[in-house]
Parts: C-alpha cells; structure tokens; sequence
C-alpha cells in the first residue's frame, strides 16, 4: 500500500516539474522515487526468497 502511494506521488512530482520544462530535476525525482520502492520492497523479496529455500530442499 504504501509503494502504490510513493509511485502515485513520484509520478505526480514527475509531471508537473516535466510540464514546467524541468526535465533533470524530474529525471531525479523519478530515480528517488524508485530507489525509495526498491528499499521498501526488500523485506517482501527477503520473505519469498526465505520461503524458496525452505520448499526447495
């Protein structure tokens, strides 16, 4: 839930700095944003990967 957020703000950031012709400043709002969704999913991999290895052997 809160990724889904994060995404709808950065791309709502990303928009208007593009319609007002920053286009760098929104380059990096859009690679925050991401980065920012990578950490916040880590715990989720984490736990399907822990899963994997106990069905796997």
């Amino acid at each position: 839930m809160k990724i889904t957020g994060i995404a709808i703000l950065t791309e709502f950031a990303v928009s208007i700095c593009k319609d007002s012709g920053e286009t760098a400043i929104a380059n990096k709002i859009d690679m925050g944003g991401k980065v920012i969704m990578v950490s916040m999913s880590i715990p989720i991999i984490a736990g399907f990967l822990e899963t994997m290895v106990k069905i796997l052997p």
